[in-house]
């Protein structure tokens, strides 16, 4: 039965959805990047004073932080996850898209969903993996927040924007480990509530919605019940938010001034909570607001603070955008029939073989 003209959904066209999102694009880097660029032109001179090899460490330190992502993916994608390189490739495509489309996030885990299905993940294994790596990351990015807060606040005093983002960590982890308990403990409960809310909707299927339930339940239950792949999900996690926090402090350190790891831990949180809210593209503008008075505030001059922030964004935001176009282009150029997933042998994961 089709649906009357009154009744049909307004679906924008793809070349407006294009040029809106350009046109974000151009204003958030006129008028949020660019005056950060403006102000660090009379400290340019702090430039011929770099260590080159600082410079070196810094990129290496943003380099593992990726890795380490990469291993994120293929644990919680575990038995089933394709080899580092068609992962990493997959990931650098994904923060692409995330870095130039505003609230990249969700075509970015569309595009990566869409790959890992091309390589043989299956369906069940794919979503979950994504939706796992995605909230967990963003769950462990709290957890470190929230510890270096406990350790600065006595030292440094409070600030009003700590407790918004402590809030918004409170919200976070009462819903990821709520939906959780849900699933797992209560799972006869959320069967019949999906039930009750898919008769109501025409487009969904309460069998198939049921089943996909079930499925997701025994994903989440597999992975609490492994203990080994558990940790190793949450370790990759916290080494990539670390590395690319220790990419900043190098950056800071090369241009003269090492911070507290504390102080720097609190600043980066603090700038990537914020950038979570899906307003630019990867946070762009917002990360670059957040951490340059923060870092002043703890004792960075405002050029040496200025020019580490810039030069970290272009290592862990501009350069990517290039580069996962490349690793894209390489997928769909070599991309031939997907293969059949089988299970990984023996008795345990080994994400890190």
């Amino acid at each position: 039965m089709t649906d009357s003209p009154g009744k049909k959904r307004f679906a924008m066209p793809r070349e407006i959805r294009i040029i809106l999102s350009v046109g974000c694009l151009v204003f958030v880097f006129e008028y949020l990047v660019l005056p950060q660029f403006s102000s660090a032109r009379p400290s340019l001179h702090f430039l011929a004073q770099v260590n080159p090899l600082l410079v070196v460490l810094a990129v290496l330190c943003e380099m593992t932080a990726l890795y380490a992502y990469v291993e994120l993916t293929r644990t919680v994608m575990y038995p089933y996850a394709p080899s580092r390189y068609n992962t990493l490739r997959v990931n650098l495509a994904g923060l692409a898209i995330g870095h130039v489309v505003p609230g990249g996030t969700a075509p970015a885990g569309a595009l990566s969903y869409r790959i890992f299905n091309e390589l043989g993940v299956p369906k069940e294994t794919n979503a979950f993996g994504l939706a796992a790596q995605g909230t967990g990351s963003a769950v462990v990015l709290n957890i470190i927040f929230w510890l270096a807060l406990v350790v600065s606040i006595p030292l440094r005093g409070f600030n009003p924007a700590y407790g918004f983002a402590a809030l918004a960590g409170v919200f976070l982890l009462m819903a990821f480990f709520g939906t959780i308990l849900l699933i797992t403990r209560g799972q006869r409960h959320a069967d019949d509530w999906l039930r009750a809310a898919a008769r109501r909707i025409p487009a969904l299927d309460p069998d198939r919605l049921s089943s996909l339930l079930d499925k997701v339940a025994e994903r989440i239950t597999l992975l609490i019940n492994n203990r080994r792949t558990l940790w190793w999900a949450f370790t990759w996690a916290g080494l990539n938010w670390l590395l690319d926090a220790a990419c900043l402090w190098v950056f800071l350190w090369s241009f003269g001034h090492a911070i507290s790891p504390i102080d720097l831990l609190v600043a980066y949180g603090l700038a990537n909570i914020f950038a979570a809210i899906p307003l630019t593209p990867g946070g762009l503008g917002v990360v670059e607001g957040v951490l340059i008075p923060t870092l002043v505030g703890f004792g960075v001059p405002h050029s040496q603070a200025i020019l580490a922030v810039l030069a970290y964004r272009l290592v862990n935001f501009w350069i990517p955008i290039p580069i996962g176009g490349v690793a894209y282009a390489s997928l769909q150029w070599r991309r031939g029939p997907a293969p059949t997933a089988a299970p990984a042998s023996g008795p345990g994961p080994s994400p890190t073989a």
